[in-house]
């Protein structure tokens, strides 16, 4: 392991994250809010770390990055980016230091859960800081460095393969430069639309883009106390429920939509299942509702639609308090959140992909059964996928399983209640915000005792990295020469 390389890269990204931090200072000079002073200190710490690390530990000349040397940059690096994040609000008054860093993970994680009782009292600039961690987040703080610091290009595809959600990254371009370009070119072209979309149906230039950035990074963050329910409007709505439902979509598969392909959206095997898994999720949903919540069906549909979209792309906006629904709907919500959405996506949770796979491995294995001579492969659409690609699903699905039982046990040990415990670290491990019990959606995470919130922020970094890039830095043998 070569520290001083790691070490310089961390500081590059630290350096992103301090000069990401003038747009939200821009803001508050607009307003003349209270977020200047906290915004400048944060900026000018940041900057003053990032740039002590690369003038530091400037390799000459700059040599290839291993396997190993990528993930640790990946993983130490979102962990810095989510410390140094956390000053503004520190500093804003948003909290202390367990609930500014828990804030600021959140935020590039793409969580979206909150410890703010009175999100409208906190500075716009303050809050659009808390937006657009969200937007970096949602494409990767990686993805963006390789697509506008060239030099990051060196070792560029183990830093991709270690930050890109999903088991198998696609790579669009021959240069990983491009690929992070292509990708983001896709990502500010939706954002924008989806900004212009909204402010026509009546928010501010400012509500419109944090919402944006919520919905396209799948993050949730609001501006307001009640979420999107404080619109009230079916226009509204409906538009953010399109845009959660195409960030939940392999962002690969909207470049080629963009450039005339729109056949291979529908031949992605993904992409069915996802879409299947969502409209029947939301027909029951649908079904059960009208009458017992709703009086009619166009309701029904509507809040129906967007809260099942919201859930299961990991976005976790709410237009509704889904805990008062009837127990199978409020338990294929629960199933949403473990699902996630589609690979190479900014959802968050298991992934359709992988889901897919194991159902598939599990046929298989019912296959040999009944032919024990047979061969059957496993295939995505027409690519045979690969067993170590199988092994490292099955491996994924059991450390998935193991964190969420430990990790619940943690929280629970501080005193939560067990539905509160499960749903919060299920919440945050999947990256999606609300969950049931005290961190309902019309609830928030304020309440949870301060290890528990520790232990949180770390789910939230295991699920934004796919768990695997966390958590083999505790694994001895990656030490080791």
């Amino acid at each position: 392991m070569r520290w001083g390389q790691t070490l310089y890269l961390i500081g590059v990204i630290l350096v992103f994250v301090g000069l990401s931090m003038l747009v939200p200072l821009g803001f508050s000079l607009y307003y003349q809010d209270a977020g200047i002073i906290p915004l400048a200190v944060g900026i000018l710490m940041t900057l003053a770390v990032g740039t002590g690390l690369i003038f530091g530990f400037k390799p000459r000349p700059p040599r290839p990055l291993n396997h190993r040397e990528g993930m640790a940059v990946v993983a130490l690096g979102w962990a810095a980016a989510g410390l140094f994040g956390a000053v503004p609000f520190c500093l804003g008054g948003v909290g202390g230091l367990t609930d500014a860093v828990f804030e600021s993970f959140s935020g590039f994680t793409t969580t979206g859960a909150s410890i703010l009782n009175d999100i409208e009292a906190v500075p716009r600039g303050l809050l659009m800081w808390r937006s657009l961690t969200h937007w970096l987040g949602g494409m990767g703080i990686i993805v963006l460095s390789l697509a506008i610091l060239p030099f990051l290009g060196v070792g560029g595809m183990q830093l991709y393969k270690a930050e890109v959600p999903g088991p198998v990254p696609d790579k669009l371009r021959p240069r990983i430069k491009d690929t992070a370009v292509t990708l983001w070119k896709v990502y500010v072209l939706f954002t924008l639309v989806e900004t212009a979309l909204l402010m026509f149906g009546g928010m501010d230039f400012f509500d419109g883009l944090c919402h944006s950035f919520g919905t396209l990074a799948t993050g949730g963050f609001s501006t307001k106390n009640t979420s999107i329910a404080w619109y009230d409007s079916a226009y509204i709505d409906g538009v953010i429920t399109v845009f959660m439902f195409l960030a939940g979509i392999n962002f690969a598969l909207h470049f080629n939509l963009l450039r005339g392909k729109p056949l291979l959206l529908l031949k992605d095997s993904e992409f069915r299942f996802f879409a299947l898994i969502v409209g029947l999720i939301i027909a029951i949903c649908t079904l059960v509702n009208q009458g017992s919540v709703y009086p009619s069906w166009v309701e029904s549909f509507r809040y129906s639609a967007f809260q099942v979209i919201s859930i299961i792309t990991t976005t976790g906006y709410g237009t509704s308090d889904y805990e008062l629904w009837l127990p199978l709907p409020q338990l294929l919500l629960l199933v949403c959140m473990f699902i996630g959405g589609c690979a190479g996506s900014t959802s968050g949770g298991m992934k359709c992909m992988r889901i897919m796979l194991l159902f598939k491995q599990g046929y298989r294995e019912l296959f040999r059964l009944i032919h024990p001579r047979g061969v059957r492969n496993v295939k995505i659409g027409e690519r045979l996928v690969k067993p170590e690609v199988l092994s490292g699903v099955w491996g994924f699905f059991v450390l998935f399983l193991g964190l969420q039982v430990i990790s619940t046990l943690l929280v629970a040990a501080t005193g939560v209640d067990v539905l509160t415990s499960v749903s919060a670290v299920l919440a945050c491990i999947g990256n999606i915000g609300p969950g049931l019990g005290s961190v309902g959606p019309t609830d928030n995470f304020a309440h949870i005792p301060a290890l528990g919130k520790w232990v949180l922020i770390l789910c939230m970094l295991l699920g934004r990295l796919e768990v695997y890039t966390v958590i083999v830095l505790f694994v001895p043998e990656f030490w080791k020469k």
